[in-house]
């Protein structure tokens, strides 16, 4: 954890924190991933129709790359043959809840902001609700 001296913005040391964590879930898929994987483990294929147009491909990275990272493990499912694959969040996975349902206000609020500001522009994202 960083103490106050750390957290000064102009630090180098502050700097590197935000670069690591955001190394760490920058991409198209890994923060969706994260998400699917905070009420329950998941298999492959499950991952694929909760994240609808991720490629076989992308999704194999990314878990992949979050596995190395230390933010969900692969294990076997309980009770199935060895080739039953489950991903799940590990601790480190499960602590960036906080941080995602402050990314999604953060997103609700700025969405919100830019359509009022140009009620016509497209603004690209998921569709709100």
């Amino acid at each position: 954890m960083l103490n106050e001296e750390e957290i000064d913005v102009c630090k180098a040391t502050f700097v590197m924190a935000v670069k690591d964590a955001v190394n760490v879930v920058s991409g198209k898929w890994k923060l969706a991933i994260v998400c699917a994987l905070l009420q329950d483990g998941q298999r492959f294929s499950d991952l694929e129709r909760l994240l609808g147009s991720v490629t076989s491909r992308s999704l194999s990275k990314d878990l992949k790359e979050l596995e190395l990272n230390g933010i969900i493990t692969r294990g076997v499912v309980p009770g199935s043959n060895s080739s039953a694959v489950i991903y799940e969040l590990t601790k480190s996975g499960r602590s960036l809840e906080k941080v995602i349902m402050e990314m999604a206000s953060w997103g609700q609020v700025h969405r919100q902001g830019i359509r009022s500001k140009n009620p016509a522009l497209r603004y690209e994202s998921l569709p709100v609700e």
